[in-house]
């Protein structure tokens, strides 16, 4: 396990950090089980911890839709952000996401 998050944590500070803005995580990702390594091979969700690791005293928000499905998709991404070691207080949700639209990931400094 200890293995594991350093490789993480190596890979996601090696890469380049990119500009804050709304990345769209893909509908796939619930269409399997999840796994640290599965979440993380997400483009949106690997660019926002980037992101978020790059600028110190950032916040995140995960936008998602109205509803029990589109709410319990956010909580467990937060979950998923929280074992990649993103702080907890500095993760909201925020349900403003149209029907039928993927969630989304912001990162604000």
């Amino acid at each position: 396990m200890r293995r594991t998050v350093a490789c993480i944590a190596l890979v996601l500070l090696a890469a380049p950090a990119v500009a804050a803005e709304q990345m769209e995580v893909a509908p796939e990702l619930w269409d399997r089980p999840r796994s640290a390594r599965s979440v993380l091979e997400q483009q949106a969700i690997r660019d926002a911890v980037r992101a978020h690791i790059a600028l110190p005293g950032s916040r995140m928000i995960i936008h998602h839709g109205y509803g029990p499905t589109p709410l319990l998709q956010a909580e467990e991404l937060r979950a998923w952000l929280m074992t990649l070691a993103v702080d907890a207080s500095r993760i909201s949700l925020l349900n403003d996401v149209k029907p039928n639209e993927a969630l989304k990931i912001e990162v604000l400094k």
